[in-house]
């Protein structure tokens, strides 16, 4: 049986923002120069392969070069207004390795070595090849990435997990939020129902904190930010303790959003999207060079939606939007100005149904997923936020560059809801609550970052030192009390509800300082990461309700260090240690304040990306333990003391390829082993934690024909198997596994006429067998996963 129903005010910034300038990576060649003619050259010491792929991406020039050819190997700073000869004898010096020029074309081969007999090449050049971890990727393989470390270090060499979504894999998916666009990723667990209040996401056991290009999205209990999936460039997730860089964090890892920034590549596109539930969406994303010399650049990316929901009688609504500026005077200095705004005027909804007729049965039957729990005269879900910042960054001299992130941000919240809770003994009457929030929240982060390159005999370095802040100004105003009781057969949406008393009341201010430094060593084919970080944070809260004033403060010690080795054949084995540590609120029986959670990990792992090919291969082994963890004190009710622990064990395994230009795909597959190792509550010893699935696995695939009969067309698909996971940490109720697919297919009409070059249509379905199950659950009750979506999408690139 199913149960149906047949323009905003910019607030001065309350800090004095101090200006800086910082250094900036060399644009793209646009057009391809002379091997002959002199360029403005700027490379540090660094590998060789890099400094050879700088060395491209300054000049213009094509480089053919085996990978294997190049590992391991080193090569000094060069600096100065050089032809690519002049800079090439410079970078080789000593290496045993010499180069051929051929028009714009250098060959690198062995000296004494024929040039027809040289290792089998690939080529690199200032495009493709040359990635930028701020940047696009090609096709769904990201080689380089700063999450892990905040410099540009290729994936390869980094000596922890990383995964990438490239800005193409979120086209292909047509992922609608930031948990869409991780559905495929290795070892991270999401939600995926249609509760888009939140983006609650999951690795290794632990939720992850999120990023935004670098900083922190600092958050209170509903005024979290909400980003835009159209408006990223890719999306990161790096695995385990990352204190060492980010400061207070969960042990879980970072999830890192870059965005869409201003470039002199000219980006032209506008989007069409229809699909389920009355879904229409409009985007655009158009940028490139503004003057005649190409040292300003601008793009603005923007998106307008509204939609019904899977749940009767809800919509969602967004609009979004995205400008920056980018300055770039010479290769050695770049600032951009960055800003964004977005406006969920129905940004979500509770709907939390009962046990009984989702995971357990219920005599009455099912109850179908659109089943209403709450009233919508009293619903309301509205999200207003925005920011300002800056990215600058600024290379001294040949050894040294400096930069600053800084953003502030402005979050509103007006949140009102009646929430479905339990049934009562009949099966069918629902208890509800009435609830409402307010939240207003400031927020600044600044990271200001040094990087020195050098020598010190035969070890290359680079050495990050920083200093960051986060502040954060929180007021919270919430309401809670009892609503009318709901007949889940003979639902009444037309109930009188009582605006509910105040329940919390209270003004909170937390700062963070952290200082840190960290060294990456190369030696022959060896790579050593050295990190360690001391932050002090701070928390004052005042309690309007209780009349209170807490003050908490806690400084810690976090480190990081890892081992990875680089065999000629792109097998690259690791082992690492890193720690982290997270602030928490309130007291003991005695008055204490309690400790920061500590997070530690072993990883252990294996990458690989083989010569001459566009692919990357990765396994990972971890023991992951957080410590002082709250459990329920034995020796006086309703208090806590900090003798938890809870330990994760597992592993991960990748695989993300460009097979030609024809297929690419991504596969993943993670068992997680977590459990609470320590705790005071005898009943949950050695339980699962709840919601953390112990088996994933997934795999999406994308083939574009090049038949003359079907040219033109693409087609893709995926499955999704995602593990049984506990209810609850008492783990008496298990949420059955469910194995998920999803569709799509495009087409390229300029195949069929030149003058329709550009232009593209797309349909996308996720979840394309309809598949009911159950996505997760809480004491309270569950949510489904979402069912079949299908999305239509019409793209003019020009």
């Amino acid at each position: 049986m199913s149960f149906r129903d047949s323009s905003f005010p910019l607030r001065p910034l309350p800090f004095a923002l101090a200006a800086c300038l910082a250094l900036a990576a060399a644009l793209p060649a646009h057009a391809q120069p002379s091997a002959g003619a002199p360029a403005q050259v700027a490379i540090g010491a660094q590998p060789l392969s890099q400094a050879l792929t700088e060395l491209a991406r300054q000049t213009g020039v094509t480089l053919l070069v085996s990978p294997a050819l190049v590992a391991g190997r080193t090569a000094p700073a060069v600096s100065g207004r050089l032809t690519p000869r002049q800079a090439l004898d410079r970078l080789l010096a000593g290496s045993g390795l010499v180069a051929d020029i051929d028009g714009g074309a250098v060959t690198v081969r062995r000296e004494g070595e024929a040039g027809s007999s040289a290792l089998p090449a690939v080529t690199v050049t200032a495009g493709a090849e040359q990635e930028s971890p701020w940047g696009p990727a090609t096709g769904f393989v990201a080689r380089r990435s700063a999450t892990a470390t905040k410099t540009d270090t290729p994936i390869l060499e980094t000596s922890q997990s990383v995964a990438v979504i490239t800005r193409e894999e979120m086209d292909a998916q047509q992922a609608q939020t930031v948990r869409a666009t991780l559905r495929f990723a290795p070892g991270v667990s999401i939600s995926d129902d249609a509760d888009n209040r939140l983006d609650t996401i999951s690795s290794r056991g632990f939720a992850l904190d999120q990023y935004l290009d670098g900083l922190k999205t600092i958050a209170g209990t509903w005024s979290v930010t909400k980003v835009e999936p159209y408006l990223l460039e890719r999306v990161e997730v790096l695995k385990g303790p990352s204190s060492v860089l980010y400061g207070q964090a969960s042990p879980g890892g970072v999830l890192n959003l870059v965005s869409k920034r201003a470039s002199p590549e000219t980006v032209r596109e506008v989007q069409l999207q229809y699909g389920s539930n009355a879904f229409k969406e409009g985007a655009f994303d158009i940028g490139g060079a503004i003057n005649a010399d190409k040292t300003l650049s601008a793009r603005i990316a923007g998106v307008v939606r509204d939609s019904e929901t899977e749940v009767n009688d809800l919509k969602e609504r967004r609009i979004a939007i995205a400008p920056s500026l980018t300055w770039q005077p010479d290769a050695r200095t770049k600032v951009t100005l960055t800003a964004d705004y977005l406006r969920d005027p129905s940004g979500g909804f509770w709907n939390l149904l009962p046990y009984q007729g989702t995971l357990l049965p219920n005599p009455y039957g099912r109850i179908d997923r659109s089943f209403y729990t709450g009233q919508s005269s009293f619903e309301h879900f509205a999200r207003t936020q925005y920011s300002l910042g800056w990215a600058a960054e600024h290379q001294v001299d040949d050894h040294l560059t400096v930069r600053q992130n800084l953003r502030y941000r402005h979050l509103d919240i007006d949140y009102r809801s009646v929430q479905g809770l339990w049934l009562q003994a009949d099966y069918r009457t629902m208890n509800r609550q009435a609830y409402t929030a307010n939240e207003q929240l400031d927020t600044l982060t600044l990271d200001t970052q040094a990087e020195w390159r050098f020598r010190t005999g035969a070890l290359a370095h680079k050495l990050l030192t920083g200093v960051d802040y986060q502040h954060l100004d929180w007021d919270n105003l919430t309401r809670f009390g009892n609503a009318p009781t709901l007949d889940i057969l003979v639902p009444n949406y037309n109930q009188a509800i009582a605006l509910p008393g105040i329940f919390q009341n209270a003004h909170q201010k937390q700062s963070q300082i952290g200082l840190y430094a960290q060294d990456e060593i190369a030696w022959d084919r060896l790579r050593l990461q050295l990190g360690v970080r001391k932050d002090w944070a701070r928390t004052d809260t005042d309690n309007y309700v209780a009349r209170s004033v807490t003050r908490q403060r806690d400084d810690a010690f976090t480190g990081r260090a890892g081992l990875l080795y680089l065999f000629d054949s792109g097998v690259a084995p690791y082992l690492s240690y890193a720690t982290s540590f997270q602030p928490q609120a309130g007291t003991s029986f005695d008055g204490n304040a309690f400790l920061p959670t500590k997070g530690k990990q072993t990883e252990i792992g294996l990458k690989y990306q083989p010569s001459n090919t566009d692919m990357l291969f990765t396994a990972a082994a971890y023991d992951l333990r957080q410590s002082n963890v709250g459990t329920p004190d034995p020796l006086h009710a309703n208090f806590t003391v900090q003798t938890g622990e809870v330990r994760s064990r597992g592993i991960e395994l990748s695989a993300v390829a460009n097979l030609g230009e024809q297929l690419k795909l991504r596969a993943s597959y993670s068992h997680l082993d977590n459990e609470i190792s320590q705790t005071t509550t005898t009943s949950t010893l050695g339980n699962r934690l709840a919601g953390t699935p112990a088996e994933q696995a997934s795999l999406w695939a994308d083939y574009a024909f090049r038949g003359e009969a079907l040219k033109g067309l693409s087609i893709g698909g995926g499955v999704r198997r995602i593990g049984s996971a506990y209810t609850t940490n008492a783990n008496t109720q298990l949420i059955p596994g469910a194995t998920v697919f999803d569709a799509a297919i495009r087409y390229d009409f300029g195949v069929l006429d030149p003058s329709l070059r550009g232009l593209k249509a797309a349909l996308n379905v996720s979840n394309l067998f309809d598949k009911e199950y159950i996505s997760i659950c809480s004491a309270i009750g569950c949510r489904y996963g979402l069912g079949r979506a299908v999305y239509a999408t019409l793209k003019y690139n020009w």
